[in-house]
């Protein structure tokens, strides 16, 4: 069963230079990201469009969501 807590480098299958800049910002599991506006996500270098491609699904069978403006 996925988890809050689960780690997002173990879960996805992200791109390294997208690893890294969930890492640098502090945002290693689904919890850590949930904290964040899915904007500013967005605007971390080397976090692009395909990201959330798996970002955003995994996030909402988690049943979480970015947190809102």
């Amino acid at each position: 069963m996925s988890q809050a807590d689960d780690s997002i480098a173990d879960a996805l299958k992200l791109s390294r230079p997208a690893q890294r800049a969930l890492a640098e910002a502090g945002i290693v599991t689904f919890a850590d990201l949930a904290q964040w506006r899915r904007a500013a996500v967005a605007e971390l270098h080397g976090v692009g469009p395909k990201s959330f491609v798996e970002l955003d699904p995994a996030m909402k069978a988690r049943g979480l969501d970015y947190k809102a403006a």
